[in-house]
């Protein structure tokens, strides 16, 4: 356990004690601790519904940590957390370990995200198939000059395998979404722990190329538009919302069972009007104004 979550837990332990002693405190005020952990797509997100829900119900003390989709989804199977976040859905196989363990996973779509291809802004590729997003990422494909950019090498970026963007990236672009496909990223493509980081190694790279939610799209690097079998559009809400977008994809918070008490206060905060501001304002689309993207 980290130093910074214990002192997260450390905090939840005497703010139970001083409610508690408190005789001002209406009794009918909901009271509790949550342990939100998982996708590091989603974690500014979520570190922002968890400061406006705390706001509406200051006596719920909300910790949220990232690490990534699959130590969510495992937090959740080894009932260490409330909610899991995680910008893939559960596995069968994870479902399955759940049940076994006595625990139920129930799925809600939070918000919707494009998964942005990031370069360098001296870069000068603009745009990007699919099919050439394979074989860079296979390592089939080696220096820019091939996509009409400078002549060198191509350096790969790639979230770890904890990550469900990575999982996603892999499905739909390395493996081009076939099930019977087996192929992995390249060996030389370099595993990277958080979205964050990838942004800093684009910047200080011009021959890298990454991927990352397009909440963590800044003007600091270059979104590539993307195509896949048609025209080329770029990871923007509105590409989102209309589905052009090729690499767009749902998000989603997992409780174990239907959620009860503060857990249920916290998913329906999510997915009311100031849960769903939040994502808006971290840069993704809220549930409701699309039916669902597909890739």
């Amino acid at each position: 356990m980290g130093v910074r979550l214990k002192a997260t837990l450390i905090i939840a332990t005497m703010s139970f004690f001083i409610i508690g002693c408190r005789e001002d405190v209406d009794p009918n005020e909901p009271v509790g601790f949550l342990q939100i952990k998982g996708s590091d797509t989603i974690v500014n997100a979520a570190q922002k519904i968890a400061e406006e829900f705390m706001k509406d119900y200051p006596h719920i003390f909300v910790a949220v940590t990232g690490g990534g989709s699959g130590v969510g989804i495992a937090s959740l199977i080894n009932k260490t957390c409330d909610v899991a976040t995680a910008s893939r859905e559960m596995k069968p196989k994870e479902k399955e370990i759940a049940e076994k363990r006595g625990v139920f996973p129930k799925e809600f779509v939070v918000a919707y995200d494009g998964v942005a291809v990031i370069v360098n802004k001296n870069n000068p590729v603009e745009r990007i198939a699919i099919e050439d997003l394979h074989k860079i990422f296979t390592g089939k494909a080696t220096n820019w000059k091939e996509f009409g950019g400078k002549d060198l090498g191509i350096v790969t970026l790639s979230r770890e395998v904890s990550s469900g963007t990575h999982i996603y990236f892999k499905e739909e672009v390395v493996q081009l979404g076939k099930k019977d496909n087996r192929e992995e990223f390249s060996p030389q493509t370099l595993l990277l722990t958080s979205s964050q980081t990838i942004v800093e190694e684009v910047v200080a790279n011009e021959s890298a190329i990454g991927y990352l939610g397009m909440g963590y799209v800044f003007d600091r690097t270059k979104p590539l538009l993307v195509a896949k079998g048609g025209d080329f559009y770029p990871p923007d809400v509105n590409n989102v919302i209309k589905k052009t977008y090729p690499l767009s994809r749902p998000l989603y918070f997992y409780t174990n069972g239907q959620p009860q008490g503060v857990i249920k206060l916290f998913i329906d905060f999510t997915l009311g009007p100031k849960g769903q501001q939040q994502f808006i304002e971290t840069g993704f689309v809220p549930v409701g104004t699309t039916s669902g993207p597909t890739s």
